[in-house]
C-alpha cells in the first residue's frame, strides 16, 4: 500500500526551522492531510533528493528552484510561494565618502558581495549591474562566501558586506532588501556613512517544488492545506510570522527569468 504521507524537505539554516515545520505539520494534520518533514544541511543535497524521489516536496530557494526546472526540462510542479517571495529586490549600498554618483563610478572601486550562491547578495545584483552598463571586469570584488550551500538564507554574508562597508574595506556592496530593512529597523545602519544608492528590478524568491510524478492526491492535498493557513488565525499567524509572510500565494514562473539569464551568463548552473 503506498504511503499517503507527504514528505517535505527543508534546509536547516536556523534553529527556528524546526518549530516552523512542526507547526505546519500539525496544521496539515488538522486539515486531514498527512505530512512530515526532513531537514537538509544544504540545498544541493535537497535538490538531488527531490530528483531521486526520496522526498515529495522541497521548500527551495530561487537558485534551487530554477535548477529543478532545468533538470526536469520545465516539467516540475510549482506548488506555492509566500507573498513576500514576489517582487523581491536587492540593493547597492555605497559609502557616502566614495564619490559614487552614478553606477559607472563603481568601475575602479571595491565592491563587497555576498555568497556566490546567494541570489540577492551576488548573482542578480551583478547581473543587473552588468545590464546597466557597468564593466564588472573593472570592479574589484570583495567576496564573502559565508554559509555556502544555504543560498543566502542565513543572511550572514550580507552582514559581512555591511561590516566591510562600515570598516572602509569596500566603497560599495550588494545585499538583499530584507537585510537592509531589518538592519535599519534595528538601528544598526550608520546613515552618516552609508546610503542605499540603487535598487534592482524585482525578482521572485522561494518556491515549493515537486516532480511531475507526484500523485494528484498529494499535490492537491498539499495545496489545500497550505492555502488554508490564514493570518487572522492566531495559531497560523505565529507560524506565518516566523516564516516571514502573511499569505501563501499561487506559483508563478515569470519572476525567475532574470535569474535563469544570470546563471546562463555567469555559467553557474
Amino acid at each position: 500500500m503506498p504511503d499517503e504521507t507527504i514528505l517535505l524537505g527543508a534546509v536547516a539554516y536556523d534553529a527556528k526551522v524546526v518549530p516552523i515545520w512542526e507547526g505546519i505539520r500539525d496544521h496539515f494534520r488538522e486539515q486531514n492531510v498527512a505530512m512530515d518533514f526532513c531537514l537538509f544541511s544544504n540545498y544541493e543535497r535537497q535538490v538531488e533528493s527531490l530528483l531521486a524521489g526520496h522526498i515529495d516536496v522541497a521548500w527551495n530557494t530561487p537558485l534551487a528552484h530554477v535548477r529543478i526546472r532545468k533538470r526536469t526540462e520545465g516539467t516540475s510542479l510549482s506548488l506555492g510561494m509566500r507573498d513576500s517571495d514576489r517582487d523581491f529586490k536587492a540593493r547597492l549600498i555605497v559609502r557616502k565618502d566614495a564619490g559614487i554618483k552614478k553606477l559607472k563610478d563603481l568601475e575602479g572601486k571595491i565592491l563587497a558581495v555576498g555568497s556566490r550562491d546567494s541570489t540577492q547578495a551576488r548573482i542578480l545584483p551583478l547581473h543587473f549591474l552588468k545590464k546597466e552598463g557597468v564593466d564588472l571586469g573593472r570592479v574589484k570584488q570583495l567576496a564573502f562566501d559565508t554559509d555556502l550551500g544555504k543560498h543566502g538564507d542565513t543572511g550572514t554574508s550580507e552582514l559581512d558586506v555591511l561590516k566591510a562597508l562600515n570598516e572602509g574595506k569596500a566603497q560599495a556592496g550588494t545585499l538583499g532588501d530584507l537585510i537592509w530593512v531589518l538592519e535599519q529597523a534595528a538601528g544598526r545602519i550608520d546613515t552618516k556613512k552609508l546610503d542605499s544608492f540603487w535598487t534592482t528590478p524585482g525578482f521572485d524568491h522561494c518556491m515549493f517544488d515537486a516532480l511531475p510524478t507526484l500523485s494528484n492526491a498529494k499535490a492537491e492535498g498539499f495545496k489545500k492545506a497550505l492555502f488554508a493557513m490564514k493570518y487572522d488565525n492566531p495559531k497560523h499567524r505565529r507560524l506565518l510570522d516566523l516564516e516571514g509572510l502573511k499569505q501563501w500565494m499561487p506559483p508563478r514562473e515569470e519572476g525567475y527569468a532574470s535569474l535563469t539569464a544570470a546563471l546562463d551568463d555567469q555559467k553557474y548552473w
